[in-house]
């Protein structure tokens, strides 16, 4: 084109961004729905990042091999854009068809993963592919002069602007207002208009013709240069799905704080590629600048290590004195920003000076952006794998820390070293970065027990255990008096204190004692075990299977709670399977005559997978003739809008179903779900006979043990059923796979404990059932009086 600097940059750069802004809204619906079919555990997510980021890899370096790149840019570019709308709209239909298949034919092992592969590659390879092409078929409007370059570098940093645009778009409004249809028209509808608009702009481009596309000669050192790129994209991945785990223990792991974090990586990015583009144009050694922004990224990488580890966990917050959760996200962004913008930063300079450090006086764009961006991506996806897949459970979060320091220093020593007049220098930055390893500190213990109100609980009781799993970080403490706290992503999950077991023996007393015949029990998450090991304790289970998607969860519960849960993990009759609750129930042939599931706090992102109406029709058929369902529902940090989500959303599958509460001091606290296929009878002298049966003797004591001496102590829990429930529960959204609006809703009440008029309101619904209880023996009296 006749001037690179002319009108169309700044155009090319709006399409650049919009067409970055439909990626992330596509990246994230993807992720979301395909989480659900081949699981959320860190191999089926490492999986996914790994097929996505493979795709556009492919893309990138593939495209200015292909009869495509000698086409005009912007027609190409239209054609991309249209391909990648087309695409996105078929996932719709695509992705539900393959979960039909994977769920049919998945297992374990080598088999089931190269499935989740296969699923994976199926769905999102298409379209990837074509994102990836993209920015390289911008760049092929542009002259490999310094300003062309540097306008490069610029194009690079308007996609970042707009998928920042799109990761709040799709994390904080559509996805919470809509759902991933409606997320997908729009960015469709994106896609469709950019490639409208360079198909106007192709009208006026003045680009060479067709066929006039010059071959790349790479300048003597490209190779140091595509490595340290490459290198550059390893350490920036890996260090966010560290310390994304680590943000997400100190802000509350909610969909939300996962899309600030993103947002927030990017913006580093996007603030460091637009600077460097600029410094492109004066910069007369940019391989020198790529190597000193390897040796900074070191150093931000240190900062950031320390600022999550040593100072953060400790800054005088106490997120509930909050009055609304705006704040919290205001806090948290600050956070965000204090702790990340350094790394980012540097990371995102390292692009636009690799692309002026590999480019040479002949040439086109196209093919210089595709060898940076596919080399810098090649090494995000290495990255990844390795930190989620190995890294975060062998080194941890300190030592990985340590690894990627070294690895970013070796880089910018790579290229620092190569020019005489810097050796100097080149070395005492080697010996620096040596120091900054060992300034990481140790992933604190208290952020991994307490998480988010971690500087308001020092010295106020000892940390037995915190260690850094491969799904999730676990902890366990202990206060005077003897309490003991189980700890799951940085937060309380299960306890000794007398409300929390009481509500742990309850879930699984009501599993098995409301079965007909309780042979075989399922239970979806294993916490402490306390509610594994009153399902397993009742003489009727002779099997029970424990599905719990954290590794060290098992270790904890059997090495600090093995009294209160009877042992649980020892048991001979119970198998502990280490997986995605929702994953295993779709793909195991098994069923069972009880179902229990005691799911992470609804707010935390991907609980809402076991709320869902899908999930629980899954459920329902697996369950057994006479089989049962129950379910926990949290009170508190909840709102009362995602209360209703999840008790309108359980009475969808079962309109029968009934609710019980667990109270404290008087007082809703919790709750438990309870569903059957057929309607729910209960004879109060049978179960009172069975409970002082010999064999029953350790049920009847667990009952004990939490304040219940009968049968009707039980059942006088009940708070409701679902036909008595249908005011209260009036315009309650539905929690679908579609939208998983059930933690949109609780993710706006981490600050909030309405446990009590939460279930005061529920109470002012109840009726006595007549026709759920009988007796012989006046037991239905004494229930009513007990009520």
């Amino acid at each position: 084109m006749k001037n690179p600097e002319s009108h169309s940059l700044a155009v090319l750069s709006l399409l650049a961004a919009c067409s970055g802004t439909a990626a992330l809204i596509y990246e994230i619906v993807w992720f979301q729905v395909l989480e659900l079919v081949i699981g959320s555990t860190a191999v089926s997510l490492g999986v996914l990042l790994a097929t996505f980021m493979g795709g556009t890899c492919l893309g990138s370096l593939i495209f200015p091999r292909s009869a495509l790149s000698r086409l005009h840019p912007l027609r190409t570019y239209a054609a991309l854009e249209i391909g990648i709308a087309t695409l996105g709209l078929l996932m719709l239909l695509l992705i539900p068809l393959a979960g039909g298949i994977y769920t049919a034919w998945s297992g374990y092992g080598l088999g089931g993963f190269l499935l989740r592969g296969m699923v994976a590659a199926t769905c999102l390879l298409p379209p990837t592919f074509l994102m990836g092409a993209t920015l390289p078929a911008l760049a092929l409007e542009f002259e490999l002069s310094m300003n062309g370059v540097a306008s490069m570098g610029l194009l690079y940093a308007s996609n970042l602007v707009g998928a920042v645009i799109g990761c709040l778009l799709a994390g904080f409004y559509l996805l919470r207002a809509y759902d991933i249809t409606t997320a997908t028209y729009i960015a469709a509808a994106i896609n469709f208009a950019i490639a409208g608009i360079a198909l106007l702009l192709r009208e006026s481009s003045v680009k060479a013709e067709p066929g006039t596309v010059r071959v790349d000669a790479r300048p003597r050192g490209a190779s140091a240069v595509f490595a340290a790129i490459a290198l550059s994209g390893f350490c920036a991945l890996a260090a966010e799905a560290i310390w994304t785990r680590t943000l997400g223990l100190l802000f509350g792991a909610s969909v939300y704080t996962f899309s600030l974090i993103l947002a927030v990586f990017l913006v580093g990015l996007g603030i460091g590629s637009t600077v460097a583009s600029l410094l492109c144009r004066s910069t007369t050694n940019p391989g020198r600048a790529l190597g000193w922004c390897q040796m900074l990224g070191a150093g931000g990488i240190a900062w950031t290590a320390f600022s999550l580890n040593a100072s953060l966990p400790y800054w005088p917050i106490d997120p509930s004195l909050s009055s609304s959760i705006s704040f919290n996200f205001q806090l948290d962004l600050a956070r965000a920003l204090w702790a990340l913008l350094p790394p980012t930063i540097f990371w995102g300079a390292s692009f636009p000076f690799a692309l002026a450090a590999a480019a040479s006086t002949s040439g086109d764009g196209g093919r210089l952006m595709s060898g940076v961006y596919a080399a810098n991506t090649a090494g995000a996806i290495a990255g990844a794998l390795a930190a989620t897949l190995f890294l975060a459970s062998w080194a941890g979060s300190q030592g990985t820390q340590q690894i990627l320091i070294g690895i970013s220093a070796i880089s910018g020593l790579s290229l620092l070293l190569r020019g005489r007049g810097t050796r100097l220098t080149a070395i005492g930055a080697a010996v620096f970065s040596g120091i900054l390893i060992f300034t990481v500190p140790s992933l604190s213990a208290l952020l991994v027990a307490h998480g988010r109100y971690a500087a308001t609980w020092i010295g106020k009781g000892e940390i037995l255990y915190a260690e850094e799993g491969l799904n999730a970080s676990v902890a366990v403490s202990s206060f005077a008096g003897g309490a003991r706290t189980f700890h799951v992503a940085g937060k309380v999950q299960a306890s000794t204190v007398a409300r929390d077991m009481r509500l742990q023996r309850m879930l699984g007393h009501l599993t098995t004692l409301t079965s007909s015949s309780p042979r075989s029990a399922l239970v979806i998450g294993c916490g402490a075990g306390i509610t594994a090991g009153a399902v397993a304790i009742d003489p009727r289970v002779e099997h029970v299977t424990i599905v719990e998607i954290e590794p060290l969860v098992p270790r904890a519960a059997a090495g600090y709670f093995n009294k209160e849960n009877f042992d649980v993990v020892s048991n001979p009759k119970v198998d502990v399977r280490i997986d995605d609750g929702r994953h295993y129930l779709l793909t195991t042939t098994d069923r069972f005559d009880a179902i229990t599931a005691d799911p992470l706090d609804p707010w935390v992102k991907g609980a809402a997978n076991l709320y869902t109406k899908e999930f629980f029709e899954a459920v329902k058929a697996r369950l057994n003739p006479g089989g049962v369902v129950t379910v926990y529902i949290q009170l508190f940090e909840t709102t009362n809008d995602a209360v209703k989500s999840a008790a309108a959303t359980f009475f969808e599958v079962f309109p029968n179903g009934t609710v019980w509460g667990n109270t404290h001091e008087g007082k809703g606290h919790d709750m438990v779900l309870l569903g059957q296929v057929e309607p729910l009878r209960i004879d109060l002298d049978q179960m009172d006979r069975r409970l002082k049966q010999p064999d029953f003797s350790t049920v009847t004591q667990s009952l004990r043990d939490i304040g219940m001496e009968s049968a009707v102590d039980l059942f006088a829990t009940y708070a409701g059923r679902g036909p008595d429930l249908a005011e209260w529960l009036r315009g309650a959204a539905v929690n679908r796979d579609q939208n998983l609006r059930m933690q949109y809703l609780a993710g706006f009440g981490l600050n909030l404990d309405d446990s009590v008029s939460i279930y005061a309101e529920l109470l002012l619904h109840r009726r006595f059932p007549d026709t759920l209880f009988t007796s012989a023996e006046g037991r239905v009296d004494a229930l009513r009086k007990a009520f």
